[in-house]
């Protein structure tokens, strides 16, 4: 039986969010899943086609979400929405100084709180996908005494001033996270729409995607799974090489990511409150091991470095956030799972971009 939520969902196609989309469906939610192109949406057809021409998914495309009033006609919907689920990010966020970055990450979120409030005042909750680039300080030491502990009370130091004059990805992409968020916060906090905020602070997200068929080659996987199998599982690789240097130390299982945004949109104790989603540690090193494990075909490939050393330098900065299970209820999958489910993908990928470059050949 379909549950009573309405749930608007944006960047639908996305890694995060197809886990999202999944898990609202199969817990009874109707959704109206939003891509930016036809294009994109038709592999959400055949992946979530089980629930095709049933009330529970219909589909949205808003090719441009910086635009005003870009969401106008997506939010128009009977039975009206009562949640949104805002996962999308502009398409493209180039490491280049001024507003011509900071400014489409900002309208993309203040534009959809704008939108929602004008057009689709029935909407009750709004969750966001923010980032721990918005709570973590990159341009500063990450080791200190004693180590700096991350927590969702922490805000990015970076000015606007510093992200406007500055091509350095490291400051200005983490800006656009931060100020995008504090805008969201701020159109709350300023009584623009009647509606409650969360948002959904996750560091690196990793494991396995929700469909493979999907992807056609490692190059068409997301972001932080393209670097992995880069770094550790790509043909030319040897034992002997280099594991890949770990920055950001702090992880988050996508199926778990997924789960807190579900549960930041529907459980009534979620408003008004930022969840950061650090489920611990995993560093390259712990990658490599897992998929040594995991994948004996691949042990030719995968580098070796130092099996027993898993850990960051001491001082490294940590992240806290208890608050997940103590009030989401939510816990956390452990690492080594993570990683473990991703690897036979990677590996069936691969073997299937082979064979297609070798049929056309």
């Amino acid at each position: 039986m379909a549950k009573s939520h309405r749930i608007l969902l944006t960047g639908a196609n996305g890694y995060i969010a197809q886990h999202i989309l999944w898990q609202l469906l199969e817990e009874g939610y109707s959704v109206r899943a939003v891509a930016r192109s036809e294009s994109k949406i038709e592999p959400l057809r055949k992946t979530f086609g089980k629930w095709l021409g049933t009330p529970q998914l219909d589909f949205g495309v808003v090719p441009d979400i910086a635009i005003p009033g870009a969401f106008d006609a997506v939010l128009q919907s009977d039975p009206p929405f009562d949640i949104v689920i805002h996962t999308a990010s502009p398409f493209k966020l180039n490491p280049e100084a001024g507003s011509f970055f900071l400014d489409p990450a900002i309208k993309g979120t203040t534009g959809i709180l704008s939108d929602i409030a004008r057009v689709a005042p029935s909407v009750r909750r709004v969750v966001i996908t923010s980032s721990f680039a918005a709570i973590a300080d990159f341009l500063g030491p990450p080791i200190s005494n004693p180590a700096k502990v991350y927590t969702r009370d922490d805000w990015n130091p970076i000015t606007l001033e510093a992200a406007l004059a500055t091509d350095n990805v490291m400051a200005t992409y983490p800006a656009s996270k931060k100020f995008a968020e504090k805008a969201a916060w701020d159109f709350v906090k300023e009584g623009k729409g009647n509606f409650e905020l969360a948002t959904v602070n996750p560091p690196g997200v990793y494991g396995p995607v929700l469909d493979p068929s999907q992807i056609a080659k490692p190059e068409d996987l997301n972001q932080s799974t393209v670097l992995i199998y880069d770094g550790l599982l790509k043909p030319g690789l040897k034992p002997s090489d280099p594991v890949p240097s770990t920055y950001i130390n702090l992880y988050v299982d996508v199926r778990d990511c997924a789960r807190a945004h579900v549960l930041a949109a529907t459980l009534p104790e979620a408003a008004g409150k930022r969840w950061f989603t650090c489920a611990g540690e995993l560093t390259y090193q712990g990658m490599a091991n897992y998929l040594r494990e995991a994948l004996p075909e691949k042990r030719d490939v995968i580098p070796i470095g130092d099996p027993e050393n898993t850990g960051m330098p001491e001082g490294w900065f940590q992240g806290s956030s208890p608050e997940i299970e103590e009030v989401l209820g939510l816990k956390f999958r452990p690492a080594e799972e993570t990683i473990k489910d991703l690897g036979p993908q990677l590996v069936d990928i691969e073997k299937r971009a082979a064979a297609a470059a070798s049929a056309t050949a």
